[in-house]
Formats: C-alpha cells, sequence, structure tokens
C-alpha cells in the first residue's frame, strides 16, 4: 500500500505575537514546528504501513527550511520525504495549495491512501484535505478517529461527530483527514534520528510537477488577506473568592443582574 502524509511546518502557536506597527505576523524567533494534527497524521500512515503493509511518503510544500521538518517525519518512520519548494507558490491561499500539492501527487504516481491532518494551526480553514482530495477526485472523510480492517479495497473508519461517531467503509484510493483523537504520536528512536540524517530528500520544483504558473502562489490565490489583528479587549475582569459555593451564587447573582 503506497501511503502519503501531507505536513506543513508552522509557526509554534504559543509564541506567536502580531506587530502592533503592521498587524502582521511577527515571525521574528519564532521556532517552526510540524503542524500538530499533522503529526498524528504521520503517525497513523507509519503504524497502517507496519501493519497491513505499504510505504510512507512525507509531503509538504514550503520554504527549504521546511527539510527539517521532513527529516523528522523520517526520524519517526517515513520510508521518504518529498519537498515541493519554488519562490512561485509564494503566497498561495488553500485553492492555490490544493493545486500545488495535487500535481505532486500525481508527480510522485498517487496513492491508495492519502492523509492529512484535519487542519493547520495558523490557518485554521480545513480546507486543504477535502480541496485536495476535490482535486484528485478521490473518496474523502474528515475528522476520522480510528481506521482498521483494511481488505478488498476498503477501509473502516470512524469519524467524530459532535455527538458521537459515525461508522464508514471507505473505497481506495482515498484522502482522509485525521483528529488527534487516532493516536499517540511517537518519539523518534536513536536509529530514527540517524537515518533521518543521512536520507536525502526530494526537492521539486514548480516545473518538475507540471504547474501552470496563473494557478500558483498569489496569482492563484483569489484569497486575499487584507489585514491581521488582535482583538479589542472588552469589558472588566472580576474575581470571585470564596468556597465553591460562594463563587457559586455570587456569579449567579451578576448573571441575574445582567438579565
Amino acid at each position: 500500500m503506497k501511503i502519503i502524509v501531507c505536513l506543513k511546518q508552522v509557526p509554534d502557536a504559543k509564541n506567536v505575537r502580531l506587530d502592533p506597527k503592521t498587524n502582521t505576523m511577527s515571525r521574528d524567533g519564532v521556532k517552526s514546528i510540524m503542524n500538530p494534527y499533522d503529526q498524528h497524521a504521520l503517525e497513523e500512515g507509519v503504524r497502517l504501513a507496519a501493519e497491513y503493509g505499504g510505504r510512507v511518503t512525507a509531503l509538504s510544500m514550503g520554504p527549504p527550511q521546511a527539510m527539517e521538518m521532513l527529516r523528522d517525519a523520517i526520524a519517526c518512520g517515513a520510508d521518504e520525504a518529498v519537498l515541493i519548494s519554488d519562490r512561485a507558490f509564494a503566497g498561495a491561499d488553500t485553492l492555490a495549495t490544493t493545486y500545488t500539492l495535487a500535481q505532486a501527487v500525481k508527480t510522485l504516481g498517487g496513492a491508495d491512501l492519502i492523509i492529512c491532518g484535519k487542519q493547520a494551526i495558523d490557518g485554521d480553514t480545513a480546507q486543504v484535505g477535502p480541496g485536495l482530495a476535490q482535486r484528485l477526485d478521490l473518496a474523502h472523510a474528515s475528522c476520522i478517529r480510528k481506521l482498521k480492517d483494511f481488505k478488498d479495497g476498503t477501509v473502516s473508519a470512524q469519524r467524530m461527530m459532535d455527538d458521537g461517531y459515525d461508522e464508514l467503509a471507505i473505497t481506495l484510493p482515498a484522502l482522509l483527514t485525521v483528529v488527534k483523537e487516532i493516536n499517540e504520536p511517537r518519539i523518534p528512536s536513536l536509529k530514527g534520528k540517524m537515518k533521518a540524517k543521512k536520507a536525502e530528500i526530494k526537492i521539486l520544483s514548480a516545473s518538475d510537477i507540471g504547474a501552470a504558473p496563473e494557478f500558483l502562489g498569489l496569482a492563484g490565490s483569489p484569497t486575499k488577506v487584507d489585514k491581521v489583528f488582535a482583538p479589542a479587549a472588552r469589558g472588566k475582569q472580576t474575581m470571585l473568592e470564596g468556597t465553591v459555593a460562594e463563587q457559586v451564587n455570587q456569579l449567579a447573582d451578576k448573571l441575574e443582574a445582567i438579565l
């Protein structure tokens, strides 16, 4: 089974700040990490390959520094890693991103299963996984919390819902996005780190994947970000003191006064 796991390098959300003068995200001194949801996607891909047989390719679109993240992916069990990197990709929204990823997947010969994290913590759109499935004309399901029973070209899956979960039977090839409840990502072993250090990461440019310039980067992005800003603080903060029962009574009194 051929598995492709899509990964994104994102700024560590704990340290992200907004520049008050430019109203843009300040990345100075902010460490870049593998998107947390993608860590679970990678772990699931590695687990499935080990259980059912297969090969895992970690795929990312980003600048050259994303190679460090891809080495981490190899250290965690991916068999190989591919970076799609070109200045032409800069400024891509989710539409341009899915086009670029789809071209790369086609260049790699497709896959039986593509796994993505539910969403990225920097954009939070949750659009790339479904958009990529649409581009590749693949069966798709989001928010998967469990995968099992790969047989006869299908896989059984549990899709998380607000009030429980759905049981699905999905025909391969398919693209799935996963939630953090699906597994616990492993810590890379010393052997894995040594393998990652020696691994050769393949780099694909826009021309390598046969991408049309008008669909890339800013040119292929109908979504434009006008401004990013931190919302102004609203209201006053009140600290309740006393026992739990006393605090509950105080809160009830305040709510009653408002209503």
